[in-house]
């Protein structure tokens, strides 16, 4: 699915598909973390490879809200994979692939301090 990019001069989601993700009309494939202001690979190869540090990682962005896409399906990680992140205060969402990449646009859009975790796999 093509997704329509804000002039906001921070990273947007412009499209996905069943195995990548498009950031500034920049097609990625494999984990990602996407914040409004920097891309990187994310370790793990798919959900069942899911660590307490890949998330735990996620902290250096000091985000307020963590949105973690596990593929076309929804799949929740064990709470002790993201204790980290619970005991900072940050909040973590789970949902599929398309829905992170428009719910991020919107917060992004908004200020927020988001950071997305695209997982296929």
């Amino acid at each position: 699915m093509r997704l329509v990019q804000e002039k906001t001069g921070l990273n947007q989601f412009t499209g996905y598909g069943s195995d990548w993700v498009g950031v500034n009309q920049v097609p990625l494939r494999g984990s990602q973390i996407v914040t409004p202001d920097a891309v990187d690979a994310w370790r793990p190869g798919g959900f069942d490879d899911l660590q307490r540090e890949d998330f735990a990682r996620v902290l250096d962005w000091r985000p307020e809200l963590v949105l973690l896409g596990t593929g076309n399906r929804i799949r929740f990680p064990a709470l002790a994979l993201t204790r980290d992140l619970i005991d900072s205060g940050v909040g973590i969402e789970v949902m599929d692939v398309g829905a992170v990449c428009r719910t991020f646009n919107a917060l992004v859009s908004e200020g927020r301090q988001v950071v997305a975790l695209v997982l296929f796999g």
